[in-house]
């Protein structure tokens, strides 16, 4: 079986061929199979396992293994039965833009639904993060994130009930929690810590997602703070690794 040339722009250094040359069959078909990914476009309709198997001269398997990098890449995706080609990744900017205008730029559309909203005591970890002291109560808020009714995230967002004390009552959970805070509070970020990092899913994190279990996750931890310099939220975001990618604009120093 001939292996595809792809030189392409932000194609992988040599398409992953190591430097022996000799590359693993379920490599060669997944480079095929991203061929056909591109001649078909996106919503196209792959063939089944055994026409691939039958096209590409190689065991189910092999072309199970292939498909199985290529959804975790999110260049396909799962609809009823087949497998079609998905749509470009979501792109998240790393600033401090709310996710509903992130999704917005894009001709998407954002939206949230709501699992729970609690209130509970301070932790000591918690307060050393969020300003709030120990005991004193904080609010938990936990939404799953959606782009076109798809669901792509699931945030946990913890803030003093002092600070936002009618939560419960005034805000709408499909809503943009930095509008509510700046247009009914008068509340603006000044600055924030982020951190990110690769991970898995719990089971309760999958279910509520609507992924498998081994589909890695981008996991955004954020520390906010207003314009006076005061903690104001501590947020965790899962985001599908198979449906998004972050950017960031760079500035040199002049060195």
């Amino acid at each position: 079986m001939d292996y595809p040339n792809d030189q392409a722009p932000g194609a992988p250094v040599r398409s992953g061929i190591p430097e022996h040359g000799r590359i693993p069959k379920y490599y060669a078909v997944k480079a095929h199979i991203s061929v056909l990914i591109e001649e078909l476009g996106e919503g196209g309709l792959l063939p089944t396992e055994r026409d691939l198997a039958v096209r590409y001269e190689v065991s189910r398997e092999t072309v199970r293994q292939a498909l199985r990098e290529l959804l975790l890449e999110g260049r396909l995706r799962r609809q009823g039965r087949g497998t079609v080609v998905a749509g470009p990744k979501l792109e998240q900017p790393l600033s401090l833009a709310s996710y509903t205008e992130g999704v917005r730029r894009q001709g998407r559309t954002p939206g949230r639904s709501l699992i729970s909203l609690d209130r509970f005591p301070c932790s000591d970890a918690l307060a050393a993060e969020t300003g709030v002291e120990r005991g004193e109560p904080v609010w938990h808020m936990e939404r799953v994130l959606l782009a076109d009714d798809e669901r792509v995230g699931l945030e946990s967002t913890y803030v003093s009930v002092a600070r936002v004390p009618r939560l419960d009552a005034d805000f709408d959970p499909d809503s943009s929690f930095y509008a509510y805070l700046h247009e009914r509070l008068g509340i603006a970020f000044g600055d924030a810590d982020e951190r990110i990092e690769t991970v898995l899913a719990t089971p309760r994190e999958a279910l509520l997602i609507g992924t498998p279990p081994a589909l890695p996750m981008l996991l955004i931890h954020r520390v906010s703070r207003d314009t006076a310099g005061r903690p104001l939220e501590r947020v965790r975001t899962l985001f599908r690794g198979d449906r998004f990618s972050f950017s960031a604009h760079l500035l040199g120093n002049g060195g």
